[in-house]
C-alpha cells in the first residue's frame, strides 16, 4: 500500500535520495568514552568570546597477534574537544580530571595550508571536535589519606 502511494505521488513531492541536500543530511560525529585528562579550561577566541577546551583520554587495545593470542601493549589517544555553548560551558567547568565521560562531538578536518611553514600547526592536517553532549559515567574517587 505504501509503495502504491509513493508511486502515485506527484513528481514534485517525491524525495529522491540522490537529490537530497548534502548539507542538510551529512554529518560527521565522533563518540568518545574515556576519562578527562585534565580540568576543563576556559579560553578566549580572537573576538574575546569564551569557550571551553577539554581533553578526553581513550585506551586503544590492539587485536591479538599470532597463534598464542598475545597482544601489543595498549596505547592512549588524547582528544581535544571544544565547546562554544555558554549554557553547557558552566556545567563543563565543574567537571574533574579523571571523570569517566561519554562525549558526542561533531568531527571536522582541515587540510594543511599550502604556504604554511613546515612543522607549524598550519602545515599539518588538523582535526576539530566540537562538543555536542557530555554525560558523566563516573566521578574520580577521592585520594586516600595515608597516615
Amino acid at each position: 500500500m505504501n509503495a502504491l502511494r509513493t508511486a502515485l505521488r506527484p513528481q514534485a513531492q517525491r524525495r529522491l535520495f540522490s537529490t537530497s541536500s548534502s548539507r542538510a543530511t551529512d554529518i560527521a560525529k565522533l563518540i568518545l568514552v574515556g576519562r578527562l585528562g585534565g580540568e576543563p579550561q576556559v579560553r578566549l577566541t580572537r573576538n574575546e568570546k569564551e569557550y571551553i577546551s577539554y581533553v578526553v583520554a581513550t585506551t586503544n587495545y590492539a587485536p591479538p597477534i599470532g597463534d598464542d593470542g598475545a597482544r601489543a601493549d595498549p596505547t592512549t589517544s588524547w582528544h581535544r574537544v571544544l565547546s562554544f555553548n555558554p549554557n553547557q560551558n558552566e556545567y563543563l567547568k565543574s567537571l574533574q580530571k579523571g571523570s569517566q565521560v561519554y562525549v558526542e562531538a561533531n568531527f571536522e578536518t582541515r587540510e594543511p595550508l599550502p604556504d604554511a611553514e613546515p612543522g607549524t600547526p598550519g602545515s599539518q592536517r588538523q582535526i576539530f571536535l566540537r562538543h555536542e553532549t557530555l554525560r558523566v559515567l563516573s566521578r574520580p574517587r577521592p585520594a586516600e589519606v595515608v597516615e
